[in-house]
């Protein structure tokens, strides 16, 4: 079904205000080490300089990838380990201006996750990408596998559910060939209305938000980075949901299992005038009997 077209406004915050505010806080180094009692203890540093000691959960999936299967070309990453292979894929917004989806196909980029809308940060109400339409449109005509994701700021499971349906009643049933994500982010503002939301109840909304997405018929997928996964949201309540992992290391550092990686935020892709996210999609490979 082709989706409407639809006369909107922005609403709320300034979405400048909200990306500039949004801080990914992903940690630069970590690892995963035994303490006295043979508990498995995640260790990292984030970008500020800040340390951190989290037990790690055992009830969630473990990250099944091996280190020295990734490869970097500049802001390419190739995996393979004869059991998964991936691809390569951008995700973009408003900000990154207009888009040669052509270009962006022929250097090599296999799918695009489009910003379909946010909440604001402070007054809640709900908007558009203002470039949406555009994107979808010229990501499809050059052939890319699309998928969407929402910048949520719900804090209780009624609005990850309102949040759900407002990204449903735009697609109206269009046809993706990759999940719709929800992307909880962390602001740093005293006006930030998530601030007092707890981990239960962050965990809660993304299981809210991914549920009332499978009624609408599409496969849903949650965005963390290792601070969410640490601090944020129950790994193992979680665990039969897909996860896209942020983390612009050399490697992923998680300890949890992830079916996308977003490995870097500032890559430079032809075709796309500012930089912007790049990454990689786990696929795995069919094993002969």
């Amino acid at each position: 079904m082709k989706i409407k077209t639809a006369l909107y406004r922005l609403t709320g915050m300034l979405v400048s205000a909200v990306l500039l505010m949004a801080v990914p806080s992903v940690p630069a180094k970590a690892e995963v080490v035994q303490d006295a009692y043979g508990n498995e203890i995640l260790s990292f540093v984030d970008v500020k300089g800040n340390p951190y000691q989290v037990l790690v959960d055992q009830g969630a999936p473990r990250n099944q990838y091996d280190p020295a299967a990734y490869q970097h070309f500049a802001d390419f990453v190739v995996y393979f380990d004869g059991k998964y292979i991936s691809r390569p894929g951008v995700d973009v917004s408003y900000y990154q201006g207009d888009i040669d989806w052509n270009a962006v196909k022929a250097a090599g980029y296999q799918f695009a996750i489009l910003r379909i809308g946010y909440r604001g940060y402070r007054a809640g109400s709900l908007a558009m990408d203002p470039k949406f339409y555009q994107n979808l449109a010229g990501a499809q005509a050059a052939g890319l596998d699309i998928g969407v994701y929402f910048f949520a700021q719900a804090v209780n499971e009624q609005e990850a559910v309102e949040e759900a349906d407002y990204v449903l009643g735009i697609l109206q049933g269009y046809p993706l060939t990759m999940p719709i994500v929800y992307d909880p982010e962390t602001i740093e503002s005293p006006a930030a209305r998530t601030n007092s939301v707890s981990g239960e109840q962050l965990t809660k909304n993304a299981a809210a938000f991914c549920d009332e997405i499978r009624k609408g018929g599409y496969t849903p997928m949650i965005y963390s980075n290792m601070l969410w996964q640490a601090y944020k949201l129950n790994m193992s309540e979680l665990g039969d949901e897909l996860f896209w992992y942020a983390d612009y290391e050399p490697l992923p550092q998680t300890p949890y299992n992830f079916a996308f990686w977003q490995h870097s935020q500032s890559a430079f892709v032809p075709g796309v005038p500012t930089a912007c996210d790049v990454d990689i999609q786990m696929l795995p490979i069919p094993q002969l009997p």
